[in-house]
């Protein structure tokens, strides 16, 4: 049987998020398949890919000032979800990408029981939320 996503969608992903520019192709398949891995408890069994309009917001909490540029972490993360939660990234119409270094937090507001986790969380880690409703913190 297969199922439909349910959005909004939250997962953590433990580790240091692999840069668009690593050049060994053995390191970016092994950062997929940890996002894809860290997706499945988000995901119901036998989920089928999303058509439709895709929102990604990516958090990333490093255990110490980030090495790199944080724009770098983008594409590796989007790929891994094609095929997997959408069929291809030109379905994505929003990113929201923030680091979070340890002499530069600030509190959420409201921050969701995941965001939660992420930030008590032990770093690195990356917290992901996707979404289908691109104008949902614009109403």
């Amino acid at each position: 049987m297969t199922v439909e996503i349910t959005f909004p969608l939250e997962f953590v992903v433990g580790g240091t998020p692999v840069s668009l520019q690593t050049k060994r192709i053995s390191t970016r398949e092994a950062w997929r398949d940890k996002i894809r891995t860290a997706s499945a408890g988000a995901l119901p069994e036998g989920h089928f890919c999303s058509a439709g309009r895709i929102v990604v917001t990516l958090f990333y909490f490093p255990a110490e000032e980030m090495q790199g540029d944080i724009d770098n972490i983008v594409k590796p993360v989007l790929d891994a979800f094609s095929q997997h939660i959408y069929l291809d990234d030109r379905q994505v119409e929003r990113i929201l990408v923030q680091k979070f270094e340890p002499e530069n937090f600030f509190a959420f507001r409201a921050p969701s029981p995941i965001l939660e986790q992420a930030i008590m969380g032990s770093k690195p880690l990356l917290y992901v939320r996707l979404s289908d409703d691109p104008s949902e913190d614009w109403r």
